[in-house]
């Protein structure tokens, strides 16, 4: 009874974890292998997947009927979903003791239509990609009509649940059907298998040699400098990856497979696919994990060969090359018939891929002035590089790029096959890393003890650097009582003081003479990185270690790691541990060095506003003394220093600089010296909070004053947070004086809402704070509750928030008597946060705005709303577009809403509403005497549904429109309502 009671026991986590998502694909795919299993038959699938039934009232059938099923299914079932969820999903839930091989043994088929049943899960995976190939050999053989093939390619379904529909309708149509069906699979599958088998015998050898040299690059983790030589199996952790655009081609989270797949796709001229994500947030590691996969022939299988690149390393190659060149010299050489290789690349460029790690880090910005079409041409590297994105060179080819958001403007995303962005850990990746990290569970559950009780540094490791190093300090972090991290700052003085003392275990550096005694090296590292930031450099030779001082123990510190530098040359390369890392010594180089000059501090702080006038790295390089420019970049060409490292440094320095810290700075440099760099770090903070203030226009009458903030003003907030002084956020905020502060599309994540709350805080007047289109999430909601009391109004559009985050923001909202309204569309809401909503509309009396559309709220959800309606006597606006309320849970929400004397919009567009519902909200109509507008468009409302609300609106003159565009009415019927009442709006 082992797995039987494990399924009873776990029963609220497998249902959260195959619901969590908001998509049905996981249960999906758990049907799938059970029927391929001959564990469910198909009536039995069929109870289970109605169509517009809640997905939680679907998994809990699943589950009491596997549970009823006995031990054996539910050990299969246990197997299915460790299969199938994600691994940061499944964290929670036991799976030892469920069998580990899901492959069907020992059971011939007998025919073509138990085929597609009992090979269900692996044709699903097969056919997603060729669907349009299937459907064209279905009506070609006359099993199918145009019709048939309407109804399987509806564009609301993904293309795994497109892929199921075209099984069941062809399992509908008899065994001939299925026959053609599984020959097209054949086909298509052998014809891939014979271009295979007319590989050339050094081809093949080529791309073993290749596979083998890109899965030992890949093997161990090699960001953080692969510390510890940990294979990346053991510690990769997925990230939260969605297509940028708001587009919703996939229902459920992206995995790996999806950043080539179609999904997403905005050019289908374009081959390149942009993996963005800040600082930290994992993408090379994601990229790493790729490729390891496909040398293991696991993913992207329908690529013969991939070409990693390092744009890093790229920078270091002064040779003109031509594609072939860069592609033998920088991955792998050919043993023999280099031409013929090469060739083939030319001829199959479908089967190609290569990828480019860190084009935010190439030294050049992007441009399509040099335009090189000629693959055997030599060129700059950076410049083919440019070529290959665009698509002027080697057209076909897919190319995967990682850069940082803002590194990529307008002139490459034109050329963009499509953008996906990686936006660090979730909650759950958060603990699966941790859990990774640390074999021993007794620590690891210590170190997530310690991150629960301490939201900001929880906040923190949303991104995934950060959360690297929190679990490698965890023993100076358990150690550290209430002077636990609360900015980035604190965290990377943690891995310096972890670093520092690995040096010296066995003397005694108590207290905070754990730096004094290493400054010397501190200051040779620092004024590495900090030459290394001016100019674009992340690479260094011996010669640049030399002219900074840095020794072989500075080196074996750890910080410094040897670059995998795949070029030609023999000459030992260095990178720091990573770019944050390179960041954080730069910025201490400039705080505790006296060699700096004294308008360093203000230069760095005003780049920010300088990015795209070609400033030269001269400026920079003014600041100190020093020799060697090592002739980086083309002659003639400006090197331009990356704003965003520049940010990341200048961060720091406010961190470093910050009351909390200049204990650590005293036996380093004099007090004066520091409490002036201090003065002019404010002022520079002071200087740049105006800039932003004085571009606020003046309101147009009637209307609030709202201020538009650029991400550059999300920085400077980060600075004022890293300082922890509460006087200069209440200096800054003084002057901030709006009535809505917009913050869209500003790369806003769990760290910047921490910096936000802390200076919001201090504002004299309530705001309207709206950060749609973000990456808030629930630990970004839970930041935020500091400063709620000062905001009147949170819109939170597309921010992947779920009922979890909804439970702490209405529990902190039902607090503060400013919060009235709140703006949620788009995000993983269900209707388990409607109880909370529902209490929300008790308490609060003052409450004016609530609009929840596009999530997962179902007839349950808007019930349980109504009954919060029903006390409440101020709701002005209330908005559940796109969701499935349908008729009843329109009626509850009119029985709630009838005699409202404060309600004046309403809006359930696209719910499944029908004249049930319609004759529902006639009543509202008729007996309000507040509301002026009612939608009501993309419903099934008939004309019998209409006619009600005909009658009603003869009863009330005080409403101004009904809208009901798209609806199950006629031509004539539409025209003949329009005749009776010209405030409904067709």
């Amino acid at each position: 009874m082992f797995n039987q009671e494990l399924v009873l026991k776990q029963r609220a986590e497998i249902l959260h974890a195959l619901c969590s998502s908001g998509s049905t694909e996981h249960l999906e795919r758990v049907l799938d292998i059970l029927l391929s299993q001959g564990e469910l038959i198909w009536e039995e699938y069929q109870s289970i997947q109605v169509q517009g039934r809640a997905l939680y009232t679907n998994v809990r059938q699943l589950l009491d009927l596997v549970y009823t099923k006995g031990e054996d299914t539910c050990e299969f079932f246990l197997a299915a979903v460790k299969q199938v969820l994600p691994e940061a999903q499944g964290a929670g839930i036991t799976f030892s003791g469920c069998c580990s091989n899901l492959e069907k043994t020992g059971e011939s088929q007998c025919t073509s239509i138990q085929t597609l049943l009992t090979q269900r899960a692996s044709l699903v995976t097969k056919i997603r990609a060729c669907i349009d190939g299937a459907l064209e050999a279905l009506v070609e053989s006359g099993h199918f009509t145009s019709a048939d093939c309407d109804e399987v390619l509806l564009p609301i379904h993904t293309p795994s649940q497109k892929a199921r529909r075209l099984l069941d309708h062809v399992r509908s149509k008899g065994e001939s059907a299925a026959k053609v069906l599984l020959h097209y699979i054949h086909e298509s599958e052998s014809s891939l298998n014979q271009e295979k088998w007319t590989l050339s015998k050094e081809f093949s050898k080529y791309r073993k040699k290749l596979s083998s040299s890109v899965s030992a690059q890949s093997c161990f983790l090699s960001s953080y400098g692969g510390t510890s030589h940990m294979p990346l199996d053991e510690i990769y952790t997925e990230g939260q990856l969605e297509l940028a655009n708001g587009c919703a081609d996939l229902s459920g989270a992206l995995d790996l497979d999806n950043i080539v797949s179609a999904a997403g796709t905005v050019n289908d001229e374009a081959d390149t696919v942009l993996v963005s994500g800040e600082a930290g947030s994992g993408k090379s590691t994601l990229l790493q994990r790729l490729h390891l996969l496909w040398a293991r022939g696991v993913a992207l299988k329908g690529f013969l060969l991939l070409f990693p690149f390092s744009c890093r390393r790229l920078n270091s190659e002064q040779r003109e090359l031509s594609v072939q060149e860069l592609l033998f010299q920088h991955c792998c050489w050919p043993d023999k018939e280099q031409e013929e290789i090469f060739q083939f690349i030319l001829d199959h460029p479908h089967l190609i891929l290569f990828s480019f790690d860190g084009l935010d880090e190439l030294k050049q910005g992007f441009s399509d002035e040099h335009r090189v079409c000629c693959p055997t041409q030599r060129a700059p590297v950076h410049i083919l590089l440019f070529n290959l994105l665009q698509g002027s060179l080697m057209k076909g080819v897919r190319k995967v790029v990682t850069s940082r958001p803002d590194a990529v403007g307008p002139m490459l995303k034109k050329h963009l096959r499509k953008e996906v962005l990686l936006k660090g850990f979730s909650p759950s990746g958060i603990d699966c890393f941790v859990k990774k990290h640390h074999r021993d569970p007794t620590v690891a559950a210590k170190v997530l003890e310690s991150l629960q009780m301490n939201t900001a540094l929880l906040g923190l490791c949303h991104s995934p650097v950060l959360c690297w190093i929190v679990s490698e300090c965890h023993k100076e972090l358990l150690g550290c009582g209430e002077g636990s991290p609360q900015t980035i700052t604190d965290v990377y003085l943690m891995i310096l003081q972890h670093f520092l003392q690995h040096q010296s275990p066995l003397k005694s550096t108590v207290g905070l003479g754990w730096l004094q005694e290493h400054i010397k090296a501190v200051l040779h590292l620092g004024q590495l990185a900090f030459e290394g930031i001016g100019t674009s450099c992340y690479i260094f030779t011996d010669t640049d270690l030399e002219t900074c001082y840095v020794t072989e123990k500075d080196i074996c510190m750890g910080f410094l790691i040897l670059s995998k530098d795949m070029s030609s040359t023999h000459s030992k390369r260095y990178e720091f541990l990573h770019v944050t890392i390179q960041c954080f010594f730069a910025a201490l180089f400039i705080v505790l060095s006296n060699n700096t000059d004294r308008s360093t501090i203000h230069k760095l702080f005003e780049l920010q506003n300088m990015k795209g006038t070609g400033l030269s790295s001269t400026w920079f390089m003014g600041c100190i003394p020093f020799s060697d420019q090592q002739g980086q970049g083309l002659e003639g060409e400006s090197v331009i220093a990356e704003t965003s490292n520049l940010q990341i440094t200048a961060t720091f320095v406010s961190g470093l600089l910050s009351q909390r810290h200049r204990n650590l700075w005293l036996h380093c440099c004099s007090s004066a010296v520091m409490e002036k760099k201090v003065r002019q770090v404010v002022k520079c903070l002071s200087k740049g909070m105006h800039k932003h203030f004085k571009s606020i226009p003046q309101p147009v009458e009637g209307e609030k004053k709202s201020m538009h903030a650029m991400p550059g003003f999300v920085w400077l907030i980060k600075c004022i947070y890293e300082m922890q002084e509460c006087k200069i956020a209440k200096d800054a905020m003084s002057k901030l004086e709006v009535d809505h502060l917009k913050l869209t599309y500003c790369n806003i994540g769990p760290v910047e809402c921490t910096a936000l709350a802390y200076a919001l805080q201090y504002l004299r007047k309530p705001v309207g704070l709206q950060l749609d289109y973000n990456s808030v999430g629930d630990v970004g909601v839970e930041q935020l509750l500091p400063c709620m009391h000062i905001c009147n109004s949170l819109h939170l559009r597309n921010n992947n928030i779920t009922d979890e985050g909804i439970r702490k923001l209405i529990a902190k909202g039902i607090q503060c008597d400013n919060f009235q309204k709140i703006a949620l569309f788009n995000n993983k809401l269900t209707d388990a946060c409607t109880l909370h909503f529902s209490l929300l509309l008790k308490t609060k009396q003052n409450f004016l705005s609530l609009r929840l559309g596009n999530n997962n709220i179902t007839a349950e959800g808007a019930k349980q709303l109504a009954e919060g309606l029903k006390f409440n006597h101020s709701l002005r606006y209330l908005g559940l577009w796109g969701n499935k309320i349908s008729d009843t849970g329109a009626e509850a929400l009119a029985s709630a809403l009838e005699g409202s004397k404060t309600l004046v919009w309403l809006s359930l567009v696209g719910n499944g509403v029908g004249s049930a519902g319609a004759y529902a909200l006639a009543k509202v109509i008729e007996s309000s005497t507040s509301l002026e507008e009612l939608w009501l468009t993309e419903n099934c409302i008939t004309k019998a549904g209409v006619e009600c609300l005909i009658q009603a609106l003869e009863r009330n003159t005080h409403v101004k429109s009904v809208w009901l565009r798209n609806n199950d009415l006629s031509w004539e019927e539409v025209e003949e309502m329009t005749r009776y009442e010209s405030r409904l709006i067709f």
